[in-house]
């Protein structure tokens, strides 16, 4: 018995990081995966690790109680940038609807339980369902499995306060509002264009209803705009997968110090 505790601890950790992990990485934390399930999984991987990962003997004392709050910590940290990014494409998704005119309604994401943009959950879905068939979530689980190399499971003390790491989630974070605008520049700058001609329009026939033609036509043009640009949006959308995982790595490096 006193042999298995030792072998327990470490056994702990490693599920306390990928546990926490799962609750914020992107497809694994949404809600139509049941909880029991990511339980099963992070333990099931969790197994595996553990023979895989040079695991160190730990007692159990306050030191212990540390190490389960910075693994936590590290698992949380890291899932929540590598779905900060991937909302790049939600992002871009409302800053369509806000120039189209659908941003008056939005719907209720079933994966997360907010309101979001009705492109924007168009176009996010597109994102998942592209990053599973490219095994992004292969990746994303080989990233947890990497961070053992950059974040040893006995070192107690990790960077949260350091400003490199701050800088970092916040240069991460800006990143993301630049590939958003990046991918919605084509259909934003289409209505621009659209409404600079219904203004012009507007002046020279004051009897035509600009509001009522305005609508449809900027719907019309956003749909066909969406349509012809999908092909760039989704090279978009795969160096944003590249971008996340680089990300990861970096953060990684960061709180291990490396």
């Amino acid at each position: 018995m006193d042999e298995l505790i030792p072998q327990f601890s470490a056994f702990l950790l490693i599920l306390v990081r990928i546990a926490s992990f799962f609750v914020t990485m992107p497809i694994f934390s949404y809600r139509t995966i049941p909880a029991s399930h990511r339980i099963g999984i992070s333990v099931f991987l969790a197994w595996i690790m553990y023979y895989t990962v040079d695991a160190p003997i730990l007692d159990i004392d306050a030191t212990y109680i540390l190490l389960i709050l910075k693994e936590a910590l590290v698992g949380l940290l890291i899932g929540f940038v590598a779905y900060m990014i991937l909302t790049a494409v939600q992002i871009a998704g409302g800053l369509i609807d806000f120039q189209s005119g659908f941003a008056i309604a939005n719907v209720i994401d079933p994966q997360t339980g907010v309101q979001s943009p009705l492109m924007g959950q168009y176009l996010y879905t597109i994102a998942l369902l592209f990053l599973l068939a490219a095994d992004g979530h292969h990746l994303l689980l080989d990233g947890i499995f990497y961070s053992y190399q950059f974040i040893p499971l006995d070192k107690a003390w990790i960077p949260f306060g350091n400003e490199d790491l701050l800088e970092f989630v916040v240069s991460a974070f800006n990143q993301t509002f630049i590939i958003a605008f990046q991918m919605s520049i084509p259909v934003v700058g289409s209505l621009f264009l659209v409404d600079i001609g219904l203004g012009i329009v507007a002046r020279t026939v004051p009897q035509l209803n600009i509001f009522v033609v305005g609508m449809p036509l900027k719907i019309g043009v956003s749909f066909i705009v969406v349509i012809i640009v999908m092909g760039i949006m989704m090279v978009a959308v795969s160096r944003l997968f590249e971008y996340m995982l680089v990300t990861m790595r970096g953060l990684m490096q960061l709180i291990g110090g490396t």
